[in-house]
């Protein structure tokens, strides 16, 4: 990575500012997924074993710049702290005399998590003031979410302007491994695009034609591909105004000599329902009452008798409606598949989302080669696009001046 680390640093006896990803989805209070308050672990605990004083800080959902009680971050300190084997700290707002107050007690090794940074405004504004005023807590800053740094916000970018600001553990961690994939992927190099629509994913799909010998379409998006070509599905899930995108998208395949896969057959239901019946159908055969909710056997097998040759496997995305059990054989297969052939020396990197969290489901994330925890933030770095978050870091030429905490 071409910028400053925390390793770079000596932090012994600093406060240090560290925003980290901890939005993790939540069932009535309850953490479903941790993955994201795991990943932040290394880069927490290296500072405070280092004697650090850390403020960490996160947003969680999307409280729309006000007070959401069920968006506070006492579920996220409560299992950071059963993690830790610590209590963790937390303060009733992201700034205030109570919040500076609890940060001029912190001695070298204490932690202290801030409320939820979206409950102010002025955090999606980048505001100004509201960034000086997260500076004024620490000495240094440490970005360590990946998942956030393609938005440019307060606790993302406009901090960087009042503090030396570098990248955590798991930041470098997440920009080294998509940098291969941009910079020097081991050949045949194939990507896995599923998901429910192709609207978000266009530029991704651009970027990886000119990148990839073989790009295969699932998931939903897949629909809006066979219907350019004119195949009726249904009561599938397509994309009308996007049809003209999925042309060009075939049209820049061929031209460029890449072969884009689609689906040849799929598992159908009258509905997305967990008692919905499903029946396997050829693509072309989809009955006018029926919708497409997963790839199919025949699919399957192509998919992965080509990805056998690749090298380098990108994936995002899943293959169906792998929340219902009956609509998820093709995604499940899939993520076993792909972890299968890290074992045989192949680089599979899977890139943020749904794709993480039926990887994490089936318990494969440590066998694969890197398990993204940005979803656009990964999406946005292949399209190449320069993510603020990343981009405001210091060169890793650059030097460090920590007194009085200024560049």
């Amino acid at each position: 990575m071409d910028a400053k680390t925390v390793r770079d640093v000596d932090v012994g006896g600093k406060r240090v500012f560290v925003r980290a990803d901890l939005n993790v989805p939540l069932d009535d209070n309850r953490i479903t997924d941790d993955n994201r308050i795991r990943a932040s672990l290394p880069t927490i605990v290296y500072l405070l074993e280092h004697g650090a004083s850390v403020v960490l800080a996160s947003h969680l959902g999307r409280p729309k710049g006000k007070v959401n009680d069920a968006l506070r971050l006492r579920p996220v300190a409560e299992r950071l702290g059963q993690l830790l084997g610590r209590p963790v700290r937390m303060t009733g707002d992201a700034l205030g005399p109570g919040v500076q107050v609890a940060v001029d007690k912190l001695q070298p090794g204490d932690l202290l998590l801030l409320e939820n940074l979206r409950f102010h405004a002025a955090e999606e504004a980048n505001d100004p003031e509201f960034a000086e005023a997260l500076a004024g807590l620490a000495d240094l800053y440490v970005n360590d979410a990946f998942g956030a740094a393609h938005r440019a916000h307060a606790s993302t970018e406009g901090i960087t302007h009042h503090l030396p600001a570098v990248a955590g553990l798991l930041m470098e961690r997440e920009v080294d491994a998509l940098t291969r994939l941009l910079v020097r992927p081991a050949r045949p190099f194939h990507a896995v695009i599923g998901g429910a629509k192709v609207s978000g994913k266009l530029e991704v799909l651009e970027a990886l034609l000119s990148r990839c010998q073989a790009v295969l379409v699932g998931g939903g998006m897949a629909n809006t591909f066979l219907a350019a070509k004119g195949i009726e599905l249904g009561k599938s899930l397509v994309e009308e105004d996007q049809l003209g995108a999925a042309e060009h998208i075939m049209s820049e395949a061929r031209r460029k000599r890449v072969r884009l896969m689609l689906p040849t057959d799929a598992v159908v239901a009258p509905q997305i329902h967990h008692r919905a019946r499903v029946r396997t159908v050829t693509i072309g055969e989809v009955p006018k009452d029926m919708m497409v909710v997963d790839i199919g056997p025949e699919t399957l097998t192509a998919f992965t008798e080509h990805l056998a040759k690749a090298q380098t496997i990108f994936w995002n995305g899943p293959m169906g409606v792998f929340e219902m059990p009956q609509m998820a054989d093709g995604t499940n297969a899939m993520a076993r598949f792909i972890a299968g052939r890290t074992a045989k020396g192949v680089v599979t990197v899977v890139g943020g989302g749904d794709s993480v969290a039926a990887v994490e489901q089936l318990g494969l994330a440590d066998r694969m080669t890197h398990v993204s925890t940005g979803g656009g933030a990964s999406l946005e770095f292949l399209e190449g696009k320069t993510l603020p978050g990343v981009a405001a870091l210091l060169p890793a030429d650059a030097e460090i001046e920590l007194d009085g905490g200024s560049r």
